[in-house]
């Protein structure tokens, strides 16, 4: 299903009925190497979709339009199997808390105030397209894994680096089944343990670094540092006749975790903040931190 080709630019689609807003969006986001494919109608957008599935790595849509409004596209396009895992940006004038919660129950991943500059939008647009391109390579990996994981009862694992830790979770979560679902969450939260836990790096400095596009080489030179390059995060996994469980241990100082489990509209205009909640709305039947907070534990049902 998904053949996104690495070396080539990305491909945004940007749904809006205002001719000046795509042409706008267009040149900003050209200036950055993104590709873009404009349409002004909601059923434009899912029809290209369904056409192109796997051409496309965000997708940026606009809550009020005529026709089919941003919130019934949004509606379809996370009913949709072969598109549903894409990152919808929705674009709305409006901040209200109300129509804030609204897109993101119906599953929008980052929201988007108007009037915006280039440099917001290319921030949560790169970064959109940044975790899509993770998802696509570790569906890849998932294919290639071998399936005699799933025989393993018991296993410890440490790692140091964000891509010794995707790789990880790649592994692991195909000795699980819907190895897909789980996989999403392990990896967010084998990332927080990383640049959070070990490394820390604070929510607003990774918003900053976000915005300046310097996130993934301030990891790379913590990761070298005499601080950190010593630290290791530990995945410890359990399987038993009724589950499997994954216990997650970072060396950091631990955070307060209770303010993550839900998407928050506070931080709805974030480019990040919102692993947590997906992998305890999506990935687990249960996500419990431990401790100060530098231990979480997930179990996955049999």
């Amino acid at each position: 299903m998904i053949e996104n080709n690495p070396t080539a630019n990305p491909t945004v689609l940007v749904v809006d009925d205002e001719i000046f807003n795509l042409d706008l969006i267009t040149d900003y986001l050209n200036e950055f190497d993104i590709d873009v494919v404009c349409v002004e109608r909601g059923e434009q957008a899912l029809t290209v979709l369904q056409e192109s599935p796997d051409r496309f790595s965000a997708i940026l849509l606009d809550r009020m339009m005529p026709g089919m409004d941003g919130i019934e596209v949004l509606t379809r396009i996370k009913s949709d199997e072969m598109i549903n895992r894409l990152p919808v940006i929705m674009q709305t004038a409006s901040s209200g808390k109300k129509n804030m919660l609204e897109g993101l129950n119906a599953g929008a991943y980052y929201y988007l105030s108007k009037p915006y500059d280039q440099a917001t939008l290319v921030a949560i647009v790169k970064t959109a397209v940044r975790d899509y391109q993770h998802y696509v390579q570790i569906q890849k990996s998932l294919k290639q894994s071998a399936q005699t994981l799933k025989m393993m009862d018991k296993g410890i694992f440490n790692f140091k680096s964000l891509e010794e830790g995707r790789s990880l979770a790649t592994l692991l979560a195909n000795a699980c089944p819907d190895s897909e679902r789980v996989v999403l969450g392990l990896t967010e939260l084998i990332i927080n343990a990383v640049e959070h836990g070990n490394l820390g790096i604070t929510y607003k400095e990774k918003s900053i670094l976000n915005a300046e596009g310097g996130w993934e080489s301030e990891v790379v030179k913590r990761l070298a540092s005499s601080a950190h390059k010593d630290k290791t995060v530990t995945v410890e996994f359990t399987r038993n006749d009724s589950e499997i469980s994954f216990l997650i241990i970072d060396q950091g100082k631990g955070f307060d975790w209770q303010e993550f489990m839900k998407i928050s509209p506070d931080r709805a205009f974030d480019s990040h903040g919102r692993g947590i909640a997906l992998a305890n709305s999506i990935s687990f039947k249960n996500v419990e931190y431990l401790d100060n907070g530098n231990k979480v534990c997930v179990t996955v049902p049999l």
